[in-house]
């Protein structure tokens, strides 16, 4: 009982440091509502209101009704017409447009007597990924331009793609993010919060005292983290009413799962903020070693990229990434409804993360406080 207590005073001084502030009460929240606002607007793969120009060297209809549908899209809102194969090159290399089109003299006759009508198109490689996805749609509304003029002449294409997207079934890219940025936002709170909660007391000289009082080093560790912890499920909570509420993000999985991941997962974090904490001794070290963490840690949570991606041993490396994990729990639970056996299996890395950092962590503190 009196364990519990010792630890629950330094809970409570803890939870009065940060909330009982205004301004670190904004610090904790503002921040979450800014980005929750902002990113899912800036932080998106989508490409529209790209631009694109046209060398039409074709006099014919079917050249005409395909530069409307590009006109028509959401993609392209602008449509430059060039004159030349120079002047093609000319608006790519001063960025003007972000791809070029060449449709040929013959493109119209071709389509219809059956024959291939090749198109050429140049792409910005300096805008690689941009230029790829508007390429992508250039290609769709040519694929689909010609299947309706080849139903039209009473032809049929040897072979038609038919693509179902599951789980986005409009492909909505804020249905990507907004799960993400739980993992996400979170993380950079309650780490940042731990690393430097233990750095702050020995630069304002309250370390030693929490040292020589009845509490423990474990005791300390624990009333270090379970504030740290209880600002994460807030602003994790704030993220999730918003991507439901506000941005109508379907919620398919179990509540109840998605926070015993997030419990796990502040766990995992906390252990690496204490372990962070325990190593620094000012509070500038704790924020630096925080923010070196972070920045690879999320680059290789496949948040922006897919983890399949990357080399073999690029992916060994992710494992001990609780982002990682935990990215796959929340969009899991949100958009696929994971089973219970799969977010699990996900919880087992995070669990172990748990118990090497906070393990670390105490060896840490014991070491120097004897």
């Amino acid at each position: 009982m009196n364990f519990a207590l010792r630890i629950r005073s330094l809970i409570v001084k803890e939870l009065q440091s940060l909330f009982g502030d205004p301004s670190s009460r904004a610090l904790l929240i503002m921040p979450v509502i800014l980005q929750t606002l902002l990113f899912p607007w800036a932080a998106t793969l989508e490409v529209k209101n790209a631009s694109m120009a046209i060398y039409n060297r074709d006099i014919g209809v079917a050249s005409t009704e395909l530069i409307q549908r590009f006109s028509g899209s959401d993609a392209f809102t602008d449509i430059v017409a060039v004159h030349s194969q120079e002047e093609m090159a000319r608006v790519i290399e001063t960025r003007r447009v972000m791809l070029a089109v060449s449709i040929p003299e013959d493109f119209s006759r071709r389509l219809s007597t059956g024959e291939t009508a090749p198109v050429q198109v140049l792409l910005d490689g300096r805008r690689s990924n941009g230029a790829q996805i508007a390429f992508g749609y250039l290609q769709e509304i040519l694929d689909f331009y010609l299947v309706e003029r080849a139903e039209a002449a009473g032809r049929h294409l040897p072979s038609t793609i038919i693509t179902c997207d599951w789980f986005n079934e409009n492909l909505d890219y804020q249905h990507f993010i907004l799960p993400n940025l739980v993992a996400i936002i979170t993380s950079i709170g309650s780490l940042v919060l731990t690393a430097l909660s233990v750095a702050r007391e020995r630069e304002q000289g309250t370390f030693e005292q929490l040292m020589v009082s009845p509490l423990n080093p474990e005791m300390v560790m624990i009333g270090k983290a379970v504030p740290a912890m209880i600002v994460a499920f807030l602003q994790a909570s704030i993220i999730l009413c918003a991507a439901v509420f506000f941005y109508h993000v379907p919620f398919r999985g179990s509540l109840l799962l998605l926070y015993v991941g997030m419990f796990f997962y502040s766990l995992s974090l906390v252990g690496i903020g204490l372990l962070i904490s325990a190593l620094s001794s000012t509070q500038q070290q704790a924020f630096l070693g925080a923010f070196s963490f972070m920045m690879p840690a999320i680059m290789l949570s496949g948040f922006a990229s897919p983890v399949e991606n990357m080399p073999h041993w690029l992916q060994v490396l992710t494992w001990p990434n609780p982002i990682r994990h935990f990215v796959e729990i929340v969009k899991g639970v949100f958009l696929k409804d994971a089973p219970p056996d799969r977010v699990f299996s996900l919880l087992f890395p995070l669990v172990l993360i748990s118990v090497f950092t906070l393990g670390s962590a105490a060896v840490m503190f014991r070491r120097k406080t004897t």
